[in-house]
């Protein structure tokens, strides 16, 4: 027997409203979006003859008077939209805005809070409290609540196009806070900082930048193996490396055999960057398989490259010299590191900072400049310096001419004999223990 379906009164006709109000607030967001003001607000005055408690009419047409002068009939028509909406921000949000414009600075105050009250994460409600205590006077205060919008707002180059011009503001009043506020700091601790002793001054001048929210802080990330409890120190004192002054004594030497390597076997500069395809390359898309940033190897995730040390003697009796850090399958590295002109090595970190890396600058034209966490500084041929690339660092080129230093790694010196020890079975472990996981695969 075929299957009746049993008739409920009325419900064609609810189907047919729901299908024109469907119909009509379509229409009406399209002449919004398309500029027709008045065939908007007809559409929507239709909305609400179907259905009075329709919020999105009810908050469109509280729009639409607004935009007509009519504030007292806006007011009444989102606060209707209100009552039937309470937990969406965007209501009273609009709401602040009609008090604005009536000088009903109380009224305008409670209404942002009612907002952030239901959300306090409501960017354009962020936006409207920063301004309205900027409108007050209160540049500072409205600064750091600038600040808190810029935190949850997306990237610049999204920023919605109906809020940009309030986030670029958004983003010079927290610009010139910062300005003013390190500037303060500074001036405000100069006669304390005068006697702090010189080889941790930087610490101070980079608190200060942190503080004013100029700089972030610089942690140290491995990729690999992470030794706890190790300070993160951008660059290294000088006299924690006795063997660095007899390296440096040896610059003109090595100097000249990599003169001799660019001359004779320029060829072997390969590439620094080499991913796959396939593989995630991120920051380094665009040096990836580059020579704009290419090495001479003279050692290689641990191992010798016999080859190119036998064409370097004085290089390789220089690095005999060096603390020089044995973790399996990772240290040590040596190479000529050459970089072209106009090249930049982006913002990135090491592998582990049980060891450091050291700089011994060869070939230095003007306008080189390096970075490690907070502290930029500039190569000087002949002078060495001990970095610890877990901290964020990287490279500029921007002469006309390229740049070579010879980089190795060495021991961190704050770890003892023993620890040297644990750091190299460790790292060893590991490498067995992936060695073995993806031979049963």
């Amino acid at each position: 027997m075929a299957r009746m379906h049993r008739y409920v009164p009325g419900t064609c006709w609810i189907a047919n409203v729901a299908e024109a109000l469907a119909g009509l607030v379509n229409a009406a967001g399209a002449a919004a979006a398309a500029g027709r003001w008045q065939e908007a607000e007809r559409l929507w005055a239709q909305v609400r003859t179907l259905d009075p408690g329709h919020v999105q009419a009810l908050f469109s047409l509280g729009v639409h008077a607004f935009q007509r002068g009519d504030t007292r009939g806006a007011l009444e028509l989102l606060q209707a939209a209100r009552e039937c909406a309470p937990r969406d921000p965007m209501i009273p949000t609009t709401v602040s805005r009609v008090f604005r414009e009536l000088g009903l600075q109380d009224q305008e105050w409670a209404a942002i809070i009612d907002a952030l009250q239901v959300d306090p994460y409501f960017l354009p409600g962020l936006l409207g409290k920063a301004e309205f205590l900027e409108r007050q006077r209160r540049v500072r205060t409205a600064a750091a609540v600038f600040r808190d919008a810029l935190k949850i707002a997306p990237e610049e180059p999204q920023w919605p196009q109906a809020l940009r011009r309030r986030l670029e503001h958004a983003r010079d009043v927290v610009r010139n806070d910062t300005d003013e506020l390190a500037s303060y700091l500074a001036h405000e601790i100069s006669a304390t900082r005068a006697t702090v002793d010189a080889a941790v001054a930087d610490r101070w001048h980079e608190a200060v930048s942190i503080l004013a929210g100029r700089t972030r802080p610089y942690h140290s990330e491995c990729h690999q193996l992470h030794v706890p409890r190790l300070p993160a120190l951008t660059f290294y004192d000088d006299t924690l490396f006795p063997w660095m002054g007899e390296l440096e004594s040896r610059t003109d030497a090595i100097k000249s055999e990599l003169q001799d390597m660019l001359a004779r076997r320029g060829d072997d500069f390969v590439p620094y960057i080499q991913y796959g395809p396939g593989d995630p390359v991120n920051q380094w898309d665009k040096l990836n398989h580059s020579l704009n940033w290419s090495g001479f190897h003279l050692y290689l995730h641990g191992q010798p490259v016999h080859e190119h040390l036998s064409q370097c003697p004085r290089t390789a009796a220089a690095l005999a010299l060096v603390d020089s850090v044995d973790i399996p399958g990772l240290c040590p590295n040596a190479m000529f590191s050459a970089l072209a002109p106009g090249a930049h090595i982006p913002p990135h970190t090491g592998e582990t900072n049980a060891r450091l890396v050291a700089h011994l600058p060869l070939v230095v034209p003007d306008n080189c400049s390096y970075r490690v966490g907070y502290d930029w500084r500039k190569w000087r041929e002949g002078k060495c310096w001990v970095f610890d690339d877990t901290l964020e660092h990287e490279a500029r080129n921007d002469s006309g001419q390229v740049r070579v230093i010879l980089m190795f790694d060495v021991w961190n010196p704050l770890l003892s004999l023993e620890e040297r020890e644990m750091v190299s079975a460790l790292a060893s472990a590991f490498g067995k223990y992936r060695d073995e996981t993806g031979s049963h695969r």
